[in-house]
């Protein structure tokens, strides 16, 4: 067994700057615009496997393991995923559904900015709930590209959006993940968290449209925007606080679309705005549509929200009944314990807060091959499915599918070097070592820097879960320590990090992809970082705000959960 060393320079300050030299490597060659994802990727692994087998002296066979295991993960959980979700996007637009689409949400409200709320805020939400990982800024950034918005500023949009929601998202596994880390109820925690968010949600429709238009234009749509926001956030608080944590995404976006829907129907701004050189609106609001044409326009986009529910709902726990990817995995599933990883590698005491290493503090390492019930698959089908019923045959889908996947080449390898950095540090241990800096802020500054922390999670590791595996305990061992409340100080780990989602690279480079903005992710990073730092401050304010003065909003014990 080999144990984790958070300070092998004997300096914290320089293991810190050692530490960040992957992060550092990779986001600044990304930043200049003048290298590749991919080769920026490549030249982060390259830097933080040289790191790991130097200062921190981690096993060779081990940094293998871990990059071939960062493999396996992002080729299942991520780039299946998004190869489906564009695969179905170009089957919509090869069969030339998009056009009656787009002519359809013309119909409904021709202003580009309630558009992009309805799309990249409630529709996204909705897919996150569902499934969460790339699939909402994939799909949706994808779907806003079809309506005529720019690639890049469909990007942007749906990498903001997908903020907001992201702590509930894959059907709540972050909160269930930060539960199981920290030992806290995770009613407990979803509920704090349930207090922390809706402020944001409400605030998010708004900070979308600006960043669109200035804040007059913004100020023109009040109305609509504070009906969606603020059904979004209402139905986030309620159902956090009052029902359980597994379907808030999917119950608050829901209720915003049917909001949004509705007031965009009995509601008109006095100027449609509209991007310079899209066709006259009053032309795409006479075009006649049958009921049966608008239908089979949005099939394919119903089909996928419908198999990404299936596949993410939770078995019923009255009836007994088996979710359906559960009675996939008993079908096709191979989960190998990795060797020279599973069970090897040991975190120390600065984050277990034990003096002696235990069973929980070791590691695991688990090859998850799982082809049926993956995402991806429901996605895939449901493309599939789709292409049959638009009256697409199977050779043209297949070629179709080949041309999606040879466009996504260079995007599929940015991801594959990506998570394979985050698994390096991750069992090197260099993740922690960045994690400890922020607990080194005091008591008065900590939720603000606690914040930070999750933000810098998710940052790192691409996923507001792995961040609160990686931090969660941390953020409990040193609330309790200084004095705070730790299921505030987790929750704020998760929520915090929410905001960091927008700019991780993986992100960064699926939204790229998604769009056809590949080669331009360094100016996609440049355009959402200060959103991101501005946002996460924001979170951290409502954390120091609740730790230190309305101190009875935190949920200390369970909420009652109706079943």
């Amino acid at each position: 067994m080999w144990t984790q060393h958070y300070d092998p320079m004997g300096s914290w300050p320089v293991s810190t700057l050692v530490a960040a030299l992957p992060v550092l490597v990779l986001l600044g060659l990304l930043a200049t615009g003048r290298v590749t994802a991919w080769a920026a990727a490549l030249a982060g692994l390259a830097t933080a496997s040289a790191v790991a087998l130097g200062p921190f002296g981690m096993p060779w066979r081990m940094v293998a393991a871990s990059i071939g295991l960062g493999f396996v993960f992002a080729t299942i959980r991520i780039v299946w995923l998004i190869v489906a979700a564009v695969f179905l996007y170009d089957i919509a637009v090869e069969t030339g559904q998009f056009d009656v689409m787009k002519a359809s949400i013309a119909r409904l409200s021709a202003d580009r900015r309630l558009q992009a709320v309805l799309v990249a805020f409630c529709f996204g939400a909705l897919i996150e709930g569902a499934a969460g990982f790339g699939a909402p800024v994939a799909i949706s950034a994808a779907f806003l590209v079809g309506l005529g918005f720019r690639p890049f500023q469909a990007a942007l949009l749906c990498l903001i959006a997908n903020t907001a929601p992201v702590a509930w998202g894959g059907i709540g596994t972050p909160i269930l993940t930060l539960s199981a880390v920290t030992g806290l109820n995770v009613q407990a925690l979803s509920a704090t968290c349930g207090r922390i968010l809706p402020i944001l949600s409400l605030v998010i429709p708004f900070w979308l449209v600006a960043t669109m238009t200035s804040w007059r234009e913004t100020w023109a749509v009040r109305v609509p925007l504070l009906v969606i926001g603020g059904t979004f956030a209402a139905v986030q608080f309620a159902w956090s606080n009052a029902v359980g944590f597994e379907l808030v995404d999917i119950a608050s976006s829901v209720a915003s679309l049917i909001a949004g829907v509705l007031v965009v129907r009995f509601w008109r701004p006095r100027e449609v705005w509209r991007f310079e050189g899209d066709p006259d609106p009053s032309t795409l609001e006479s075009a006649h549509l049958t009921t049966r044409q608008v239908a089979r326009a949005w099939m394919p986009f119903a089909l996928l929200t419908a198999f990404v529910l299936i596949w993410g709902l939770p078995a019923s726990k009255t009836l007994g009944t088996p979710a359906v990817k559960d009675g996939l995995d008993r079908l096709v599933s191979w989960k190998p314990e990795v060797s020279w990883l599973h069970l090897q590698v040991a975190r120390g005491q600065a984050v277990t807060g034990r003096e002696v290493a235990t069973d929980a503090d070791r590691e695991k390492a688990i090859a998850e091959f799982l082809p049926l019930s993956s995402t991806g698959t429901a996605v895939f089908l449901a493309a599939v499915l789709s292409g049959y019923l638009l009256g697409l045959p199977t050779g043209a889908m297949a070629r179709q599918f080949g041309r999606t996947v040879r466009r996504m080449v260079p995007a599929i390898a940015a991801i594959l070097f990506m998570l394979a950095i985050g698994f390096v540090t991750r069992y090197a241990g260099m993740d922690a070592v960045l994690g400890l800096a922020f607990t080194r802020t005091g008591r008065v500054m900590y939720p603000v820097f606690g914040t930070l922390l999750g933000w810098l999670g998710v940052a790192l590791t691409g996923s507001d879960t792995a961040s609160n595996v990686l931090f969660g305990n941390l953020q409990r061992i040193t609330a309790e320590k200084l004095g705070l409340d730790p299921i505030l100080m987790a929750s704020a780990n998760s929520t915090g990090g929410v905001m960091g989602k927008m700019i991780d690279a993986q992100s960064i480079v699926v939204a790229a992809a998604a769009t056809g903005e590949g080669g331009h992710e360094g100016s996609l990073l440049r355009a959402v970082l200060r959103h991101s730092i501005l946002l996460a401050l924001i979170v951290g304010a409502i954390v120091w705000f609740y730790a230190h003065v309305a101190t009875g909003v935190v949920v200390s014990a369970p909420t009652p959960m109706p079943r």
